[in-house]
């Protein structure tokens, strides 16, 4: 009888216990175009909260020099219940992020 009790208090527990969004989360959208060595893009979305999109392109610097540009954006939602948004760029000149919670330089 005691394990019956035991068995039925853990259970209970366990469909107490909150369920974490970010294990449960389903994904909304998705997509996905490689372009090869030219660049890519993709977008994706969660029930969670999160997106994210992306895109990157070869851009000539020089005769021989070339470089991955990367613009993209990518959203969250903060155990706060705040949605945060960072716009970015990365090229030649570093990892540029913007977004109303960073600081400005």
């Amino acid at each position: 009888m005691k394990t019956v009790i035991v068995f039925a208090v853990v259970v209970a527990l366990a469909l107490a216990a909150p369920l974490d969004d970010s294990k449960t989360a389903q994904i909304l959208k998705y997509e996905n175009d490689n372009i090869g060595v030219d660049g890519y893009k993709y977008a994706f979305e969660t029930s969670d909260g999160q997106s994210r999109q992306e895109q990157a392109e070869l851009k000539k610097l020089g005769d021989d020099v070339e470089a991955l540009v990367v613009r993209g954006t990518f959203s969250f939602t903060a155990a706060d219940g705040q949605v945060y948004t960072v716009n970015y760029v990365a090229d030649e000149n570093g990892f540029q992020p913007e977004g109303a919670h960073l600081p400005k330089a």
